[in-house]
């Protein structure tokens, strides 16, 4: 028999049977890892399991290989606190489906855990527009984790790093203003933020939807469409909230779908 415990992120609970569910957890030592909970289902669990909450978690199984079982224990609820704001608990959703979705199983990622915490405290307690800069640079540091890392750091066409306002959606490249200017309707934003040009305490709304229509393309890209599953619906609708509160609408700055450049 093989016996584990850790701290652990609830990404997603789903339903296995009348009474159970499959507990799929973020933990720092053996990455996202799936389990039996054994009357998850029921009521008195149900608001223990939600999403962004941490356990402490001790996993058994008789082979490293199989499903096995978790015996859970409520650490701390951010999710119920958030009830009540919609924002915070969609980014909250968001953040626990992007990273179910995107992460193998059991593929520790040195600091990802502790980088999760983090931005969940953030969202809980941070500005909004600064927890939400945050949000888009952890997909940003996802992308490069799982190998389809961004090269913001100079201009794809010129070589230069000064004034780098757009990214190619073909290579994930930077380019700079005056170098892109022929096809800025084909590339897709990029906000100072990113880069480092511009604090992440000074970020505006609308800089931060297009960081998170720039994130989202190339997540759909490679992790979502590009497996065969769709974008989780919590991450368009908390895009589609920030974009409004900037007046620009849903989906994007321009009125356009992120997945339509091409």
């Amino acid at each position: 028999m093989i016996e584990w415990t850790e701290e652990a992120i609830v990404l997603a609970a789903r339903r296995h049977g009348e009474a159970d569910v499959v507990l799929s957890a973020l933990t720092d030592g053996h990455g996202r890892h799936q389990g039996l909970v054994r009357g998850g289902a029921g009521r008195r669990m149900r608001g223990t399991i939600e999403p962004g909450n941490r356990l402490l978690v001790t996993w058994r199984g008789r082979l490293d290989g199989q499903l096995g079982g978790y015996m859970i224990e409520a650490l701390d609820e951010p999710a119920g606190r958030l009830i009540d704001d919609g924002l915070r608990l969609t980014a909250l959703g968001a953040l626990s489906a992007v990273l179910d979705r995107s992460l193998p199983d059991r593929l520790r990622i040195g600091g990802l855990f502790e980088r999760t915490a983090a931005l969940i405290a953030a969202i809980e307690h941070a500005p909004e527009t600064v927890w939400a800069a945050a949000f888009v640079l952890l997909e940003r540091d996802l992308l490069a984790d799982l190998g389809y890392g961004l090269d913001l750091g100079s201009c794809a066409l010129t070589g230069g790093t000064e004034d780098l306002s757009h990214v190619s959606p073909r290579s994930g490249r930077a380019v700079s203003r005056a170098a892109g200017a022929p096809w800025a309707g084909r590339l897709l934003p990029l906000p100072g933020f990113m880069t480092g040009s511009v604090p992440l305490d000074e970020a505006e709304v609308a800089e931060i939807v297009d960081g998170l229509r720039l994130t989202l393309y190339f997540l759909d890209r490679h992790l979502f469409s590009g497996a065969g599953q769709p974008v989780p619906p919590l991450r368009i609708a908390l895009a589609d909230r920030l974009a409004r509160r900037s007046g620009r609408g849903p989906s994007s700055a321009d009125g356009t779908n992120p997945m339509e450049i091409r």
